[in-house]
Parts: C-alpha cells; structure tokens; sequence
C-alpha cells in the first residue's frame, strides 16, 4: 500500500546523502579560507560604515526591499524527478501529506537565511532608529510566518500552468511584502501594518481556491526542481566533477567579435574550443564578470592602499580557481580524442585563455584603484597580480589539473 510519508522520508535521504557528498568538496578547498577572509574584512568595514549613519538614512526602505524579495522568492522543495509523472500520476491525490512536508522542509531553510540577512541589517537598523535589539526576535517572527504565508501562495499559484500569472504573481507579492515591511520597521501603528497583511491573507485564500480542483502541474514542478538542483551542481561542479551536470549553452552572438582574431589552423583548435565554451557554455563568462564587477566595487569601496591590493589579488585567485574546471568542461566527449593535435598544444591553448581572463581583470582591478588612489599603489597592484597570474596559472592550476 502507498505511504506517502515513507516516500518522502526516502527522498529525503537521497537528497542529503547526494548534496552532503559535494558539500564536503566545497567545504574542504581553499576556497572556504578566502571566503571566511572576505567575510571579515566585510565584517569590520560594515561596522565602520555603520557608525557614520544618520537618523535620516533609509534604513526601513533597504530592509524591506531586501526582505520584500526573500519573501516573495519561495520555492517550494518537492524532489521530484521525471519519471513521476508517469508512476505518481495515479496516486496524485494521496500526495498532500508528501508536499506538506516539502513545505515545511522549504520554511525552515529559507526561514534560516531570513535569519542571516535580518541579523546584518540590525546593527543598521537600531544605529539609526535608536531602538533596541530586543524588536529582533518580533521581527523574525513576523518574517517567518509571511514566508510561510508566502510559501503557500506560491504552492497554490503553481497549478495554473499559464506563466504570465506566476509573474503577476511574484510582483502583487512582492509590493504587498514589501509596504508591509516598510510600515512595520518605520513602527507605523498596528492598523496600518494589519492592512497589507489582511490583504495578503485574503490573496491566499483567493488562490487557495482557485488550486481547487485542478491537477498537479507535474511538468512545471519537476522542472523547478531540475532548475535548483542544476544550481547546486553548477556549485558543486567548481569543486569536483559532477557528471549530472546538464551542460547548459547560451549563444552570446555579441562575443564573435573576440572570436574572429583566431586564426584556422591545427595549433589553435583548443584555442577554438576553450574560448567558445568560455563565452557559451555553462556559467564561465558568468562568473567572471560578477566576480570582476564584485572584486571592483570592493576594491572601490576600500580605502586602504595595501588592502585594495590583498582583495585584488583574493578575487584573481577566486576567478582562476572557478575557472579551472573548464580544463575538463570536454572530458566526456569521446571525439576531441581523435582530433590530431598533441596535448602540448592544448595544455597551452588553456594556460593561455587563463592567463588572459586573469590579467584582463588585473588590469580592471588597477583601473578601479587609480581612480582612488595614487598610481603607485595601481601600478604594483598591476604588476604584483601579473606575477600572481603565471605563479597561478602555470604552477598552482596545473598540479590541481594532474589530481
């Protein structure tokens, strides 16, 4: 006989035996040393940015605005793969007991990160507004039950398979959070906040409704799913091989131009290769440009000569090790093997495009520190992660590709 529950509890335990196999590579590398670093130097620059805030600082509008969006993003974890629509397509009305405990798995992650964000915006909150910190423990409250709330509607609104009403959706949701949250941390009177709130309610109960005699939208929701587990591979897929990695390719037609000054010859068909999958496939180029326009509002924002060059120099290595992956992008394709050019040539055609993207950005990075500092403190920065590049590039990447 169907048990829902022992569905669920068995999914489950997939779900964390195969994310907790890849955490442990994430959390073991280099990588986690940088981040905490970051994380510090962040730490301490925000408190010192704290203590220069005034009473008229919109506090209130950057919390709610912030929060509005985590609230309004809730999905809503099901672990569903592709063959349930054929062999739980039958059992679809024994299914609430199963999705229940998705979304109470899903409240209490995401309940979690509100945690987190709620946590830094205090310290901001009380410099400006004078109250206490004792309002923090309210306001998690009433964070967690709108996300619950949250995450209901979006349940409901996913059985209308037309994708133009979950926009409309995810923006009603978005402005009524969003005036709620304005009016609670601008401590506006109970009245005030209770008609956003109702309001919500009663778009709850609208929704709850129209889900009513309607069938699961199977498709769209192991979609969903095939969506946030790709994220997590795409993550994980920085740190180790992920052969359930989906290969993801985006034709980015504006990029030719880069593309044109490679000459047709045997010497360059890796070169060919690499700087297409680095323009087109998976999330490379991606990746390089948040890093380089987080790196340079860092950078910008930091005013210490020595520590602007320290944080270019983090940032190149975060960029170089996320792109080392790229070396094996091809490795399961069978007929790049057959192609006859030695693995000299695409040992360097690699070497080449990595010392590229990483002495662009060092020079993007150098840009960003003249405009606030002298030429000096930009030009060592320049030279100092030039040097870093080829030490990168040409010792450190390579004994990680002989892993």
């Amino acid at each position: 006989m169907f048990n829902a529950q022992e569905l669920w509890k068995e999914r489950f335990a997939l779900f964390a035996k195969e994310t907790g196999r890849y955490l442990r590579y994430i959390f073991n590398g280099h990588l986690v040393v940088v981040f905490l670093f970051l994380l510090g130097t962040a730490g301490f620059y925000y408190q010192e940015w704290i203590k220069t805030l005034d009473p008229e600082f919109p506090a209130a509008i950057i919390m709610a605005v912030v929060l509005a969006f985590m609230l309004t993003y809730s999905p809503t974890l099901t672990f569903l793969s592709e063959a349930d629509k054929i062999f739980l397509l039958p059992l679809e009305t024994k299914l609430g007991d199963y999705f229940k405990r998705g979304m109470m798995l899903s409240l209490v992650l995401q309940s979690y990160l509100l945690l987190i964000f709620l946590a830094v915006f205090m310290p901001m909150y009380v410099k400006v507004t004078g109250t206490s910190f004792r309002l923090f423990i309210p306001f998690l409250v009433v964070l967690v039950i709108l996300k619950g709330i949250n995450l209901f509607i979006r349940r409901k609104v996913e059985y209308d398979i037309d994708s133009s009403t979950h926009k409309v959706d995810s923006v009603v949701r978005f402005f009524v959070n969003g005036v709620m949250l304005y009016l609670l941390f601008s401590e506006a009177s109970f009245i005030l906040i209770g008609v956003p709130a109702v309001l919500l309610v009663l778009y709850a109960i609208f929704y709850n409704r129209q889900a009513k005699d309607k069938g699961l939208k199977w498709e769209h929701l192991i979609e969903q799913e095939e969506k946030r587990m790709g994220a997590f591979y795409r993550i994980a897929n920085l740190f180790t091989d992920v052969p359930k990695l989906k290969d993801r390719v985006k034709r980015r037609k504006w990029l030719d131009i880069f593309l044109g000054n490679i000459a047709f010859s045997q010497k360059n068909t890796f070169s060919h290769i690499y700087l297409r999958t680095f323009f087109r496939s998976g999330d490379y180029f991606g990746l390089f440009l948040r890093l380089t326009v987080i790196g340079a509002l860092g950078i910008y924002f930091l005013t210490y000569g020595p520590g602007q060059t320290i944080l270019a120099l983090l940032f190149l290595y975060l960029t170089g090790f996320q792109l080392l992956p790229l070396w094996n992008h091809h490795q399961h394709k069978l007929w790049l093997d057959l192609y006859p050019v030695g693995a000299a040539i695409k040992e360097m055609a690699f070497t080449k495009l990595l010392t590229m993207i990483m002495f662009i950005q060092t020079v993007v990075f150098g840009l960003v520190i003249l405009v606030k500092q002298d030429l000096l403190t930009a030009g060592s920065t320049v030279i100092l992660g030039m040097f870093f590049t080829l030490a990168f590039v040409h010792i450190y990447s390579k004994k990680r590709r002989q892993v």
